[in-house]
């Protein structure tokens, strides 16, 4: 599955938001934007996601069978945006079990006080849970966010927008990225100039008054090897097994557990013992409050 963006333009109300843009992120694949900050994030990861029409060019989603759509419902729908400033960032006076709760209301799953304890345990996280949402930094926050938004059913792309801005090594937050890729997702992170250097981009400095709402340019472009599932309780003898596509075995009915299941979604068959239940390398990452509107030519929800 693949999102290109083919001259893509967005409008503001005196100037353009988002210069022209042509980009592309494949399933399993993890690519940085690198820009200064201003409203060209904003605009690129809304109008990638089909959350924003563009005023120019197109966006489409390139399925698995090779079948093309520019139906911006169905960018929503396998798409997740990731702590946009002001758009999905979670309140920061909200607990870090409040946000969880939330998220997997929004996931269509249980969200009592006991379902967040059990996610957030899964994810070794429980002794945050009373913490605000705004005390976590770097990797820490980008993989709480990125996990639940990969607990959306659907979901296929994770878009994450500066993650940067939370102090921490580069590192940290890119390693999160990748994990997502290699489960899979096609990944596109968006950070500024210097955290793209800071994890070996060659880049010119940007100036200027138009630096702001320039387009980010592509930083780095990454394929993580797949990840490998490792028999339950199989034997030393059992190697596991590596999918291309790990994202058609997860089990999305265990909130936190991506695991092999006997019948993938859409009916393929995942390469595992019949019967057996295959748990994924655990993703360490996450949030998508409910898609707010943007300024520019915008979409129905």
């Amino acid at each position: 599955m693949q999102i290109t963006l083919d001259a893509v333009q967005v409008e503001g109300r005196r100037a353009p938001m988002l210069e022209a843009t042509t980009l592309s992120v494949s399933s399993g694949e993890c690519v940085l934007l690198a820009g200064e900050p201003g409203h060209g994030h904003t605009a690129l990861a809304l109008v990638a996601t089909g959350r924003l029409a563009p005023y120019t060019g197109t966006v489409t989603l390139v399925e698995d069978d090779g079948s093309t759509t520019t139906s911006t419902a169905e960018l929503r729908r396998v798409t997740a945006v990731v702590d946009v400033p002001g758009i999905s960032e979670p309140d920061e006076a909200l607990t870090v079990g409040d946000v969880v709760a939330e998220e997997l209301s929004l996931a269509g799953r249980r969200s009592l006080p006991g379902d967040a304890t059990r996610w957030l345990a899964d994810h070794d996280l429980l002794d945050r849970r009373g913490e605000r949402i705004d005390a976590l930094h770097g990797a820490v926050r980008t993989a709480l966010l990125s996990s639940l938004a990969s607990e959306r059913k659907d979901v296929r792309f994770v878009v994450l927008t500066l993650p940067d801005r939370h102090s921490g090594e580069p590192s940290g937050w890119w390693s999160v990225a990748e994990s997502l890729a290699s489960l899979g997702y096609g990944v596109l992170v968006e950070c500024t100039r210097s955290s793209a250097r800071d994890l070996g981009a060659e880049l010119p400095p940007a100036r200027g008054a138009d630096a702001l709402r320039a387009a980010p340019v592509e930083a780095l472009r990454t394929r993580p090897e797949p990840a490998v599932l490792a028999p339950v309780g199989g034997g030393p003898e059992e190697e596991g097994v590596e999918e291309t596509d790990p994202t058609r075995l997860f089990d999305r009915e265990a909130p936190g557990r991506h695991q092999a299941t006997g019948e993938a979604p859409g009916g393929a068959e995942p390469p595992a013992p019949a019967g057996a239940a295959d748990p994924v390398v655990p993703v360490e990452p996450v949030p998508v409050v409910p898609d707010a509107p943007a300024p520019g030519k915008e979409t129905d929800r």
